[in-house]
């Protein structure tokens, strides 16, 4: 299970990788054995943070749950998004301004 955290975490930042041409401003990771923690901003106003911890250790109802958010700035029109997100047993749950509410 540790290797999924740390797989996790490091999937998270692969994925969110910033284009070619920005620079990085700000790396910070911490990753644990039942805990991670990671931050990031680049120069094209791009950020990330996320941690997340594994509940119920050493069962066999181990989970891990995230929280995080992300946010970029819209090239064309400059306006700054904002996704908040946790991510537990319950699923992907993301919120923000601009999505839609059911």
């Amino acid at each position: 299970m540790k290797f999924l955290i740390v797989f996790a975490a490091l999937f998270a930042v692969a994925l969110a990788a910033p284009r070619p041409d920005a620079e990085i401003l700000k790396s910070e990771s911490d990753v644990g054995p039942e805990n991670y923690n990671f931050a990031y901003a680049t120069s094209d106003g791009v950020e990330h943070q996320s941690s997340g911890v594994l509940n119920n250790v050493g069962s066999d109802h181990e989970s891990l749950a995230v929280n995080g958010s992300y946010s970029w700035t819209d090239e064309k029109t400059g306006e700054k998004f904002t996704v908040t997100y946790v991510a537990d047993e319950n699923g992907f749950q993301p919120s923000g301004a601009h999505l839609p509410v059911a």
